[in-house]
C-alpha cells in the first residue's frame, strides 16, 4: 500500500468494489440490488432518514449530489422534485446511477467527477450533498472549496466525515474496545470481516471500507470546523452511522437512533455558504 495514495489508485479500488457489493444477495444493477440496498440504509438510519439531510431541497431544487456511488441520494432527492445532477470518481458508480436512474425512471444529470475538481460552473446550485466521500480523498479542503465554488450565493452543503471519536484518539481504548467486540461485531463485504484485529485506529478508519480501500480518513469536529471556516456558517450537525447490521442482536429503532446520536462513526454537517 503507498503511503500516499493517488486518486488514481482511489479511483481503481471504487470501480472494482462498489457500494454494498459483497453484502447483497442480488447482482449489482438489478432492480432487486437497489431495493435491498434501500432498504438496507433506511435500517441503519432507525427506520427513517433525519431531516437534517433534506431540510433545504424541495421542488425544484438544483442539488448536486458528490460521489454518487450507487446512486441512493440520486433517487431520494428525484422523488422530492429536485432538479438532480450527480457524479463521482469512479465509472462503475456512474454507471450503476444510471442504470438506477433508467430502472426507475428517474430524472438526473449523472457523469464522471472528481470531487476536488468539479466539473460544473461557479454558482450553479442551490445545495449539495456529499455522504462518505472526502474522507476518501487527498486533498479534503479542496473538496469544500469546491462545494463552496459551485453554490449559489445563500446555497447550501450537507456532508460527512468519519469521526474521529475519543477510543480512535486513545491507544488503550481503542486497544480495550476493539478486544472486547471484535468476536461478535462483524461487517460483511469488501474484505471487511477482520478490520477490528486493525492494531492501529488509524488503519481500522481504512479497513472501514474494504481491505483494499487506499484512503480512509477521520476528523474531530474542531478540524472540521476549521476546513468551513470562512467559508461557511454551520447550521447543524448531528452524529450518525453505528452499522446497525453488524451487530449480533436486532435492536429497534428507538434504541439504535439512541445509540447513533451518541456512538455513531459518522458526524453530518449542514452549512450555509458564507458570502
Amino acid at each position: 500500500m503507498s503511503a500516499e495514495p493517488t486518486l488514481e489508485d482511489i479511483r481503481r479500488f471504487w470501480n472494482e468494489n462498489p457500494i454494498y457489493s459483497g453484502e447483497s444477495r442480488a447482482d449489482p444493477g438489478t432492480r432487486e440490488f437497489f431495493e435491498e440496498h434501500e432498504a438496507m440504509t433506511l435500517h441503519e438510519f432507525s427506520g427513517r432518514i433525519p431531516p437534517i439531510y433534506f431540510r433545504f431541497v424541495r421542488a425544484g431544487t438544483r442539488v448536486l449530489d458528490i460521489g454518487c456511488g450507487i446512486g441512493f441520494w440520486v433517487h431520494q432527492f428525484c422523488r422530492l422534485g429536485a432538479r438532480v445532477n450527480a457524479c463521482d470518481l469512479a465509472d462503475s458508480a456512474v454507471e450503476l446511477t444510471r442504470r438506477r436512474c433508467r430502472l426507475f425512471g428517474l430524472q438526473a444529470d449523472v457523469r464522471l467527477g472528481n470531487a476536488e475538481e468539479l466539473p460544473y460552473a461557479d454558482g450553479f446550485f442551490d445545495h449539495v450533498n456529499c455522504q462518505g466521500v472526502i474522507h476518501h480523498t487527498p486533498n479534503t479542503v479542496r473538496c469544500i472549496q469546491e462545494m463552496h465554488r459551485v453554490l449559489k450565493p445563500n446555497g447550501t452543503a450537507c456532508f460527512s466525515v468519519y469521526y474521529n471519536t475519543l477510543y480512535l484518539r486513545n491507544p488503550l481504548w481503542y486497544r480495550m474496545i476493539t478486544l472486547l467486540v471484535r468476536s461478535w461485531i462483524r461487517l460483511e463485504g469488501r474484505g471487511r470481516e477482520s478490520m477490528l484485529w486493525a492494531t492501529q485506529p488509524e488503519e481500522l478508519v481504512r479497513l472501514y471500507d474494504g481491505k483494499d480501500n487506499p484512503l480512509g480518513k477521520a476528523y474531530r469536529r474542531r478540524d472540521v470546523n476549521g476546513m468551513i471556516h470562512g467559508r461557511f456558517d454551520l447550521l447543524d450537525s448531528i452524529r450518525q452511522g453505528l452499522p446497525r447490521r453488524a451487530l449480533p442482536v436486532r435492536i429497534p429503532d428507538p434504541v439504535h437512533r439512541f445509540l447513533s446520536r451518541r456512538f455513531g462513526l459518522m458526524i453530518v454537517y449542514l452549512c450555509l455558504k458564507s458570502p
